[in-house]
């Protein structure tokens, strides 16, 4: 039971912050979710800062599923930047609790050292990711500065739906995205 009860506080942890927009969220309410004591919370993860660590592994272990399912695919750079921009914006992932989730851990980072490290993490994988298909589209100076640009428009683009200011659908979003990449890309470069 352990494994289950666990996954139902991870995923509690995510609605629970999805709901409230924020991290003002207490055991007793993630546990209330879960359908569980906040005794028995506290017992699988000894505190709240715990739980949100759980809650920020889960989410980043989905995306990186969804990552590395949508590169199996992409045979060419301009494929591979594709792929990790649909990843980043699949119904799984640009739903309004894993949004409100992601902000909120960005916030969280400014004072927990796991979470900072979970998203120093993730940063280093997406930026990896995009600055191995860049570089082999533009010279290396142009690929650091697409790389840069295109995770900063990723993480915006949540931050812009977190806020509910000027709010797109995913695939509004991806063609954003695309857009800048063809946009940016030096001209003649392959595909």
């Amino acid at each position: 039971m352990e494994p289950i009860r666990r996954s139902a506080l991870v995923e509690a942890t995510i609605h629970e912050i999805g709901a409230r927009g924020s991290l003002d969220v207490t055991v007793s309410q993630i546990a209330r979710r879960a359908g569980m004591s906040s005794a028995l919370a506290h017992h699988y993860f000894g505190s709240k800062e715990q739980i949100f660590a759980a809650a920020m592994r889960h989410i980043l272990t989905l995306y990186g599923a969804e990552v590395r399912g949508a590169l199996i695919m992409a045979k060419t750079p301009r494929q591979r930047l594709e792929a990790i921009i649909r990843a980043s914006f699949a119904p799984g992932q640009f739903r309004d609790e894993m949004i409100a989730a992601w902000l909120n851990f960005y916030v969280q980072a400014q004072k927990s050292d796991e979470a900072r490290r979970l998203l120093h993490v993730y940063h280093r994988r997406l930026r990896s990711n995009l600055h191995h298909a860049f570089r082999q589209l533009a010279p290396a100076e142009d690929a650091r500065t697409l790389t840069r640009g295109l995770a900063a428009m990723i993480d915006g683009l949540y931050i812009r739906q977190a806020l509910h200011s000027a709010p797109l659908s995913g695939e509004t979003a991806i063609g954003v995205l695309l857009h800048y990449i063809d946009t940016s890309l030096p001209e003649g470069a392959p595909t």
